[in-house]
């Protein structure tokens, strides 16, 4: 099945044989669904905190975070090219011949998009990209002479935004400047990660091609934000580890090669940031964010407020761990003390009774489920949106555990498995706060904490050949997998992505 050259091509990923086979048997075994026990709802896998409640976790979190290091992490390799594929779709159209009046009647997401240009951060600088060629972006809009607009919108000499990762789109139009997502992270992180000596840390992942673009993007605009809210900036950032990349393969099962005769590989999902995220172990709390889920300075406000609940919860949580975890370390526990940990484990942490044993092995047990990573979970009422929610999954052993579950790990033609998704309240936003170390300040293994069976295989072409490729499991999904999990209800106003260009027009953009 190899030859010298793929051996070769193998190593120099830096992927062991026994993976790259492991990985080829994945498509043969498959993997099996999760089994869904009941969806996490309020007061049954989902806290919800009053007024009062929220305001000692908030005042809690300003008292204790500033002898923390904490860090804002923020997965940003994504090209922009999903949030413009609408605009392509118009482009073709136009270039095909399509009337516009034809398209605008047939696609009213195109009539809402050149209706409301105007309305767009983008909106001046295209303009002005436009008017050195000596095109009047305003006439060609009036005139419904779309396809010029489209072409600089999307492709260099203009915006170039079809090449363009999600972090360099304006996003926001304020008085006098237009706001990306990334400076959008900037300005929102300098209100709850600012350390004693004002310094605020952020990490993005990017693409490596996106690197450079980014580089140049942060160094123009730090100096304006560090000046306005008074703060350092440090900000980092890395790009997907290509060990982390999956083999394809064809209908046959045998490894896919392109044209030259290689083998193709994938990036293998969202779950390889797990590796990044590792590499950040100096830090104690780490927010993560997607990239695209930001407002406008007018709406941050609950969005600072929820985050410090979380990490005021975090915080509280993380402290009673690590006495828990020192008193074992120095012995058995008493059973009044045991019986106290039984209780803070149970209606804590939410872990399930079933996990502790009845034959004397309790602390040991004990020991073990507190000495994990440990991540607080925002969750929104779900109104709809396609996407993955918080779900109590029973494993082999019979033992409940919360988890993050996306639609593709669930058998949907189990008529059970089925109502336990119809069922379902919440959705999972990736608004998360995060602790990756243990009582003695070491960095767990998360390797350690993934779940492998919660891979999953997609269908996909190249070269107009079909191929399936392999997802490793999701970074909040399968790869914390068996992180102590507590989920906690936050508002629909902290939930605000960008997946379509449109979304941008929606009130909370504005």
């Amino acid at each position: 099945m190899l030859n010298e050259q793929d051996i070769k091509q193998i190593e120099e990923k830096g992927i062991t044989r026994e993976l790259f086979l492991e990985q080829i048997n994945r498509f043969r075994q498959g993997f099996l669904p999760l089994n869904l026990d009941r969806p996490a709802t309020a007061g049954d896998g989902i806290k919800v905190f009053d007024d009062d409640e929220m305001k000692a976790l908030v005042n809690h979190f300003d008292q204790a975070g500033n002898d923390y290091r904490m860090l804002k992490f923020v997965p940003a390799s994504g090209a922009a090219s999903r949030m413009f594929k609408d605009v392509f779709v118009w482009r073709d159209l136009l270039k095909a011949g399509v009337g516009v009046n034809e398209l605008l009647a047939d696609k009213p997401e195109a009539a809402e998009f050149f209706g409301r240009m105007r309305e767009n951060a983008f909106w001046e600088d295209l303009k002005l990209i436009m008017d050195k060629d000596d095109l009047d972006a305003d006439h060609l809009l009036d005139t419904k002479n779309y396809l010029p607009l489209l072409e600089y919108l999307l492709f260099d000499p203009g915006l170039d935004y079809a090449d363009l990762p999600k972090a360099l789109i304006a996003f926001h139009s304020y008085d006098h400047s237009v706001r990306t997502s990334m400076e959008e992270h900037l300005v929102e992180a300098a209100f709850y990660i600012q350390d004693k000596s004002g310094k605020v840390r952020l990490h993005f992942t990017l693409s490596p091609e996106h690197t450079s673009g980014f580089e140049t993007k942060m160094e123009a605009v730090r100096g304006i934000y560090e000046n306005r809210y008074s703060v350092k900036y440090n900000v980092a950032w890395s790009v997907q580890k290509a060990s982390t990349d999956t083999i394809a393969v064809g209908s046959d099962d045998l490894p896919f090669r392109n044209s030259d005769g290689s083998l193709l590989f994938r990036p293998g999902g969202h779950g390889a940031l797990i590796e990044n995220l590792q590499d950040l172990g100096d830090e104690d709390i780490i927010f993560v964010k997607n990239i695209d889920n930001v407002v406008p300075d007018r709406l941050k406000e609950q969005t600072i407020t929820w985050k410090k609940v979380l990490g005021g919860l975090l915080i509280k949580l993380q402290k009673e761990v690590f006495y828990l975890l020192d008193r074992l370390d120095q012995g058995n526990l008493t059973e009044a003390e045991y019986d106290a940990a039984l209780k803070f484990c149970t209606e804590e942490l939410l872990i399930d009774k079933n996990a502790f044993p009845d034959d004397g092995q309790g602390s040991n047990v004990l020991k073990k489920l507190l000495n994990r990573p440990l991540r607080v979970c925002g969750m929104v009422k779900n109104e709809g949106e396609p996407g993955g929610g918080p779900f109590w999954v029973k494993n082999n052993q019979g033992i409940n555990s919360l988890q993050i579950v996306e639609m593709s790990q669930i058998n949907l033609d189990d008529p059970g498995q089925a109502a336990h998704v119809m069922n379902a309240s919440h959705f999972n936003p990736v608004d998360l706060v995060c602790s990756i170390k243990n009582h003695k300040g070491e960095t767990h293994d998360l390797q350690q904490f993934i779940d492998p069976e919660t891979g999953f295989i997609s269908h996909k072409s190249k070269d107009g050949r079909e191929l399936k490729a392999l997802e490793r499991p999701g970074l909040w999904n399968g790869a914390m997998a068996d992180w102590n999990t507590i989920f906690v209800e936050v508002p629909l106003i902290t939930f605000n992505p960008v997946k379509t260009i449109n979304d941008l027009l929606r009130p909370e953009h504005q």
